[in-house]
């Protein structure tokens, strides 16, 4: 891991920022949007009324932005670390199973982007219908309702791979 070229650690620090700032916008995001829900029905708050429901969601656009750009950042990041760095996976378990859990919750978090890409879309038309985004927002929660708190998790879980790199094979002179 010491000889590994300048270019891959800036990509592993650019996967380990925008991987930090991913998790806490993905919870804000998840504590903002959930808070206007009550209910297993998800019906909204009393709060949320015809008056102010477009402010309020207009002013999810940057809790729904952020987690969206900071994923892709850290999934381009960390694929050009892996690919750069020349690390051998065999070696260094650690990294294997960083990278078998992404590649295993990708396809999932890809399919809460596409929901997050329409939100984000309709929300930066100049006239949007509530309606439409509330639908969008209770589609979101509803298909694979649990998931996010396991990716967040198991996203948490790779700071502790990479600041103790379990798995690691030392080889023998």
């Amino acid at each position: 891991m010491k000889n590994i070229s300048l270019t891959a650690k800036w990509f592993a620090l650019l996967s380990l920022i925008s991987g930090s700032i991913w998790i806490g916008s993905y919870l804000s995001r998840l504590f903002t949007v959930y808070g206007i829900f009550e209910g297993p029905e998800l019906a909204l708050r009393s709060f949320v009324n015809d008056q102010n429901i477009s402010g309020i969601l207009y002013s999810f656009l940057p809790v729904i932005l952020t987690p969206f750009i900071s994923f892709i950042v850290m999934i381009v990041a960390f694929i050009l670390f892996v690919i750069t760095s020349k690390i051998s996976l065999k070696e260094n378990g650690w990294l294997f199973i960083i990278l078998i859990g992404i590649i295993v919750t990708l396809p999932f978090e890809v399919y809460l982007m596409l929901i997050d890409y329409k939100i984000i879309m309709t929300l930066m038309s100049s006239s949007f219908d509530s309606n439409s985004v509330i639908t969008l927002l209770k589609d979101r929660i509803k298909d694979l309702s649990s998931f996010p708190i396991v990716i967040v998790l198991t996203y948490i879980s790779f700071f502790f791979f990479i600041v103790f790199k379990p798995l690691t094979k030392t080889k023998k002179i």
